[in-house]
């Protein structure tokens, strides 16, 4: 196929160096401009960034003269790692101008025509684009890091069984926090137990992203979801304990039958970003682990383990996914991708 230009908001952020990363050869995508904040406009990339991943810079990507965060760059596909404080008028002007933005914000993820999108678990909701407010663009959103990779664990349980309560402590990687993020003197020898906005975001995200369409809007599901967030010393990989209740109690080897035989539609599409498996499920008690699995499957996968009986609720185990690809741009880029097939994008 010709490939698709595109555009990246807030690219020299770290969300934005790893959309950077990732679309580098992409067989459906290559990117045609960048753009940050008027510090940097005007500038070559490689002079105004502060490249903090363990690959170089592509050459390409390097020499590129970043733009403003305007409606007039080269591409009418653009993707969003601006920080929250700036994308949500940003990205509405850009979609408002004949543009779909796939956005990693959470400024538009609760607006009622934007679907909070995971292709392996609501891609019909692709189909409030028809609906939106923007002659000819569209705003499409990546839910917060830590809900993808629960919603993925849940997806199976609720497509087999009916699953009434979800209790979920996370142990999340300090790249969520952008950079540079936390400081050194906070987070060494140190478990900070808060991360603003985040308990909320994982309690109700849920809900739209299980709910079911209705008139150009997404009636919640009724799931009753409990959060604690901490900010741990690992770089990349969020760890999540959960407890989970059902209505009628299923065995341990149906639930972990139901993980390890689930497939979607990405995986039937063969869409490249998606894994070949979505739910690894590792029956050695110590896994899974960040620094062992977080790149499992291009980084796309989600690790499961510790599968177990609950005094308190039913059952408990843990989760694992990556937070800055799975949580963040490859799962944009996946939502892309799906667009594409799907004829959203052409």
């Amino acid at each position: 196929m010709n490939k698709i230009p595109v555009s990246i908001l807030g690219a020299t952020g770290s969300v934005g160096q790893k959309f950077i990363q990732l679309l580098e050869n992409h067989p459906y995508f290559y990117i045609s401009s960048i753009a940050a904040s008027d510090k940097s406009v005007g500038k070559k990339y490689s002079d105004a960034v502060n490249w903090i991943l363990p690959t170089l810079i592509p050459k390409s990507i390097g020499d590129m003269i970043i733009d403003k965060c305007e409606s007039n760059l080269k591409s009418k596909i653009v993707f969003s790692g601006l920080d929250s404080k700036v994308a949500g008028e940003i990205e509405e002007n850009f979609a408002q101008n004949n543009y779909l933005v796939i956005s990693n914000s959470k400024n538009h993820r609760f607006d009622d025509d934007v679907p909070l999108l995971i292709p392996e678990v609501n891609p019909a909701h692709i189909n409030l684009l028809k609906t939106q407010k923007f002659t000819g663009g569209g705003i499409v959103t990546n839910p917060n890091c830590s809900t993808i990779g629960l919603a993925i664990a849940l997806k199976p349980l609720i497509n087999n069984f009916e699953v009434e309560q979800v209790n979920v402590v996370t142990l999340q990687a300090l790249s969520g926090a952008g950079y540079p993020g936390v400081s050194s003197l906070d987070i060494i020898d140190n478990v900070i137990p808060y991360i603003e906005g985040e308990e909320e975001k994982i309690e109700l995200e849920p809900k739209k992203i299980f709910g079911k369409l209705n008139n150009g809007r997404v009636d919640f599901a009724d799931l009753r979801i409990s959060a604690q967030c901490n900010r741990v010393a690992v770089i990349d990989g969020h760890l999540e304990s959960v407890q989970i209740k059902f209505k009628v109690k299923p065995t341990i080897q149906d639930i972990i039958s139901s993980w390890e035989n689930f497939t979607a539609l990405p995986q039937q599409l063969n869409l490249p970003s998606a894994p070949v498996k979505p739910i690894y499920y590792f029956n050695d008690e110590k896994f899974p682990q960040p620094r062992l699995h977080r790149n499992l499957d291009k980084g796309m996968a989600v690790s499961i383990g510790r599968l177990r009986q609950c005094s308190i609720f039913d059952y408990k185990f843990s989760i694992l996914s990556h937070n800055t690809i799975r949580g963040a741009a490859g799962g944009a880029i996946l939502c892309a991708e799906l667009l594409v097939a799907k004829e959203y994008i052409k």
